[in-house]
């Protein structure tokens, strides 16, 4: 009888905690710090040539101010559309992107300091960074279309081939070499990381070290006198000084004012290279202003900063509910790490100068709209991942 009487006793339910709504407000904060930083460092940077430019030390970080403010409010939107959204269209952003650079080589290009790279419709954009966006969003796409076929030689050459292509109509279209390079490590990354086999990827990078390091050398010997201005930034990479009175100036100023910040700088506004010594100083050359206000303790807090974003992009991208939102992020991911390393090692002349500017610091409208689409994208990625409890909820921190 007790045994039947046991039986009949039902058990408590068990209570089943609905999954919580996340939103990666370390993400937003960072984002925000970095913003701030930039525009004060922009602001120091550019006073002294807008009052001389324009008679108004305000004009370059007015302009920044709004086009940030305005793209905070676009990065706020874009987190709130679920990214499987665009999975829909990625023929469409794809063409578009290609499209938008072939008009470049037609009346509707502008150019600006001797570059035809800009379009002017209504507004005024470069739509090189469209093609970096359009590789995070319609690559994952593919690559998940694809399944196991990603592991395929036809699978291989196909990725390759449709983020080449995109890089490719890069550089010829608005003769855009840095953006291409990005473009296709963008490509390359994200090929890496979805393909299950990591030997063809070592050799391929080898090969291209030779062959770069070959090439380098003949350039150095046989077109010592060449006036092409790529070649001239090669041989002023290896040797800038021979080059003070032409093309190797801007570099050599701008290790002056590295060299001169010592560790804590000369204070924030004391610099003196940024009165026209550096030219451009606002643009790719930003953070050797940086280095000479804050010194190398103020570059690292940047680094720091800079560091902090990826590995949240990494939370992201490790975390996310599928593959598509995961490769998106990793895409995002490499975007960053690819220009903030590649403006720091052209600053301090480890590589030839490209023309790159550094994410959410340097100016330019174009660049911080399209970056914080990205930041978006991230975070809309980051709002589809659940977490059950607080208790199994992963550090954010």
């Amino acid at each position: 009888m007790a045994k039947a009487k046991n039986q009949n006793v039902k058990e408590p339910k068990k209570k089943v905690k609905k999954p919580r709504p996340y939103y990666d407000y370390n993400l937003v904060a960072v984002i925000l710090l970095l913003m701030c930083f930039g525009l004060v460092m922009l602001y120091s940077t550019s006073s002294y040539v807008a009052s001389i430019t324009f008679d108004d030390d305000m004009y370059y970080f007015r302009k920044q101010a709004l086009i940030s403010v305005g793209s905070m409010v676009w990065a706020i939107v874009v987190s709130h559309v679920n990214y499987h959204f665009y999975m829909k269209f990625p023929t469409l952003i794809y063409g578009a992107a290609a499209f938008l650079m072939l008009l470049v080589r037609t009346p509707l290009g502008v150019t600006v300091n001797g570059a035809k790279r800009w379009l002017k419709i209504g507004i005024q954009f470069q739509p090189s960074e469209l093609a970096k966006l359009a590789v995070i969003i319609c690559l994952p796409w593919l690559i998940v279309k694809m399944g196991k076929n990603v592991a395929t030689r036809k699978g291989f050459i196909t990725l390759v081939g449709f983020g080449g292509t995109l890089g490719i109509m890069t550089f010829f279209f608005t003769d855009n070499l840095s953006t291409a390079l990005i473009v296709c490590g963008i490509t390359a990354g994200l090929v890496f990381i979805s393909h299950p086999k990591t030997k063809p990827f070592l050799i391929a990078l080898g090969t291209v070290a030779v062959v770069s390091t070959v090439v380098i050398a003949i350039l150095a010997v046989k077109f010592e006198n060449s006036t092409n201005f790529r070649l001239q930034r090669v041989l002023v990479w290896l040797h800038p000084e021979d080059y003070m009175k032409g093309e190797g100036y801007q570099i050599m100023q701008a290790l002056y004012a590295i060299g001169s910040g010592g560790f804590f700088g000369k204070g924030l506004g004391n610099s003196v290279q940024k009165l026209g010594w550096v030219p451009e100083a606002q643009n790719d050359m930003i953070f050797s202003i940086v280095c000479e206000e804050l010194g190398i303790f103020g570059g690292a807090i940047i680094l720091l900063l800079f560091g902090y974003l990826l590995y949240r992009l990494f939370f992201i991208a490790q975390n996310a509910s599928d593959l598509y939102g995961s490769l998106m992020v990793s895409g995002i991911f490499i975007h960053i790490a690819l220009q903030v390393i590649l403006n720091i090692c052209v600053v301090i002349n480890l590589i030839p100068t490209t023309g790159i500017t550094l994410p959410f610091v340097s100016y330019g409208g174009t660049s911080i709209l399209f970056l914080m689409t990205e930041m978006g994208l991230a975070l809309s990625v980051a709002r589809q991942i659940k977490f059950q409890t607080p208790e199994s909820t992963l550090s954010t921190f």
